[in-house]
C-alpha cells in the first residue's frame, strides 16, 4: 500500500490536503462541530427537566440526582471501548453510529414507563456520546498535530454552544408546552437530521487523517496505557467528573428547589457555565504553553473555592451567573481540555484514540455517581455541605495529586 494512504481503510489523505484542499476540510469540521454541539445540548436537558419528571414518577431526590448524571456511566463505558473501536473502523463510521444512538436515546426517553427505562435510556445516551467525543478528539488532536490542546479547545468550544442553547431552550420548550417530553422529543430527532448531513458531507480523507502520526513520530510519550502520567490523569479525571457533574446535573434543581428559580431562570443561570466554555481554545492555548502541573494545580483550586460559593444562598442572581461563567472558563475551557489534551501527549501517536478513550472513561465514569453522591451528601447536611465535600474538598486534593505528573515523559 501507498505510504500516503491509511492502512486502516484504504484512503490517501495527504494528496488531497496537499492539492488545496484544507478549506474543505475545515468546512467538513464544521459539520462534525455542529453534531457536537447537538450533543452538548442534549447533555443540558435532563438537568433542566428533572424536577417534572421526578414529579410525574415520583422519584426521590437522590433516585433525581442519579438520573441526571447516568449518561455519564454510558460515556465512561463507552469512551475506552471506542479507543479501541477506532483502531479497527473509520472515525466516520464511529461517529454517525454515535449520533445515531444518542439521539435515539433522547426521543425514547419520551416513551419510557418508570425508573429503569429512563435509567436505560439515559445510559444509552451516553454510549453514543462517548462514541462521538472520543472520535472528535482523536480527529482533532491528529488534524491540527501542532496545537492539540487548543484544537481539542475548539471541539470543547461547541460544547459551550450547545450547552446554552440546550439548557435555554428545553427551558423555553418546558415552558410553552407544559410537558418535559417536547425538549427531549424535539433534539432527538434533530440527531437523525445530523446523520444524514454528516453521511452526506464529511469525506473519509479528512475524518481518516492521521497527519499526528508522522509530527509526532518522535516526539515522546509513553508505549502504553499504564504509565505514571496517565494513571494521575485518569485519577484527576474521575475527581474532575465527580465535581462537575454534581454541578452541572443538580444546580439547576437546586436552584429551583431551594431558592424556587423558573425554569427558564434556572436554566439561563446553569447555562452561563457554557458561555465561560467558549473560551476552550484560549483554555487549550494555555494548556499547550504553560506547564502541566501549573495549569492542573491552579484550575483545580479555584474550583474547590467556587464550589463553596456556589451554594451560598445569599447571592445574587447575577453573582451566580458570574460564577457560573467563571465555573465555565476554569473547569471546562481549561481543565477539562487541558486533560484531554494531556491524556493524548502522554501516550506515543499511535495511541492517541486509546488516550482519548481514556480520557473520556475515566472523567465520565466519575461523573456518573456526581448526581447521585452531591444528592445524598445534600440529603445529610445540605447543599453547603455538599459542595464544601464534593467539589472543595475533592478539587483540593485533584491539585496535590496534580503536582506528582512528570511532564518530561509527556510527547514535546
Amino acid at each position: 500500500m501507498n505510504n500516503t494512504q491509511v492502512s486502516a481503510i484504504g484512503v490517501s489523505a495527504a494528496p488531497r490536503e496537499q492539492a488545496g484542499a484544507r478549506s474543505v476540510a475545515i468546512a467538513m469540521y464544521c459539520v462534525l462541530l455542529l453534531s457536537y454541539v447537538l450533543m452538548a445540548a442534549d447533555r443540558y436537558l435532563f438537568p433542566v427537566i428533572a424536577p417534572y419528571v421526578r414529579r410525574e414518577f415520583a422519584f426521590s431526590p437522590a433516585i433525581t440526582g442519579l438520573l441526571t448524571t447516568i449518561f455519564t456511566l454510558g460515556l465512561g463505558v463507552g469512551g475506552l471501548t471506542t479507543g479501541y473501536i477506532l483502531s479497527h473502523l473509520s472515525r466516520k463510521s464511529v461517529m454517525l453510529v454515535g449520533i445515531g444512538i444518542f439521539s435515539g436515546a433522547t426521543a425514547l426517553t419520551t416513551i419510557t414507563h418508570g425508573f429503569w427505562g429512563m435509567l436505560l435510556c439515559l445510559a444509552a445516551q451516553g454510549i453514543g456520546m462517548a462514541m462521538l467525543a472520543t472520535s472528535m478528539f482523536a480527529l482533532a488532536a491528529s488534524y491540527f498535530a501542532t496545537y492539540q490542546a487548543a484544537a481539542i479547545g475548539s471541539v470543547n468550544f461547541c460544547y459551550g454552544i450547545g450547552g446554552f442553547v440546550g439548557s435555554s431552550l428545553a427551558g423555553v420548550l418546558l415552558t410553552k408546552y407544559g410537558n418535559w417530553r417536547a425538549p427531549m422529543l424535539a433534539f432527538g430527532l434533530f440527531g437523525f437530521v445530523m446523520v444524514a448531513i454528516v453521511a452526506a458531507t464529511v469525506r473519509p480523507w479528512f475524518s481518516e487523517t492521521r497527519r499526528m502520526a508522522h509530527a509526532r513520530a518522535a516526539a515522546g510519550g509513553a508505549a502504553g496505557l499504564v504509565n505514571r502520567n496517565t494513571v494521575v490523569l485518569a485519577i484527576l479525571c474521575v475527581i474532575h467528573g465527580l465535581s462537575m457533574y454534581g454541578f452541572l446535573g443538580n444546580y439547576a434543581s437546586f436552584l429551583q428547589e431551594t431558592l424556587h428559580y423558573t425554569p427558564t431562570r434556572a436554566g439561563v443561570v446553569v447555562g452561563f457555565f457554557a458561555i465561560g466554555a467558549l473560551t476552550s481554545i484560549a483554555g487549550g492555548w494555555v494548556g499547550d504553553r504553560f506547564p502541566p502541573r501549573l495549569v492542573l494545580c491552579a484550575a483545580f483550586l479555584c474550583i474547590a473555592v467556587l464550589g463553596y460559593l456556589f451554594f451560598q444562598q445569599g447571592a445574587s442572581v447575577l453573582t451566580r451567573e458570574i460564577m457560573s461563567c467563571i465555573y465555565g472558563v476554569v473547569g471546562s475551557a481549561v481543565l477539562y481540555v487541558c486533560l484531554a489534551a494531556y491524556h493524548v501527549k502522554s501516550l506515543q501517536s499511535g495511541l492517541s484514540s486509546k488516550g482519548s478513550g481514556m480520557f473520556v472513561t475515566s472523567l465520565y465514569g466519575g461523573a456518573a455517581f456526581g448526581g447521585y453522591l452531591i444528592r445524598a451528601l445534600a440529603s445529610h447536611g445540605g447543599w453547603v455541605f455538599a459542595g464544601a465535600i464534593q467539589m472543595s474538598l475533592l478539587c483540593a486534593i485533584g491539585a496535590v495529586l496534580a503536582l506528582a505528573l512528570q511532564p518530561r515523559e509527556m510527547a514535546a
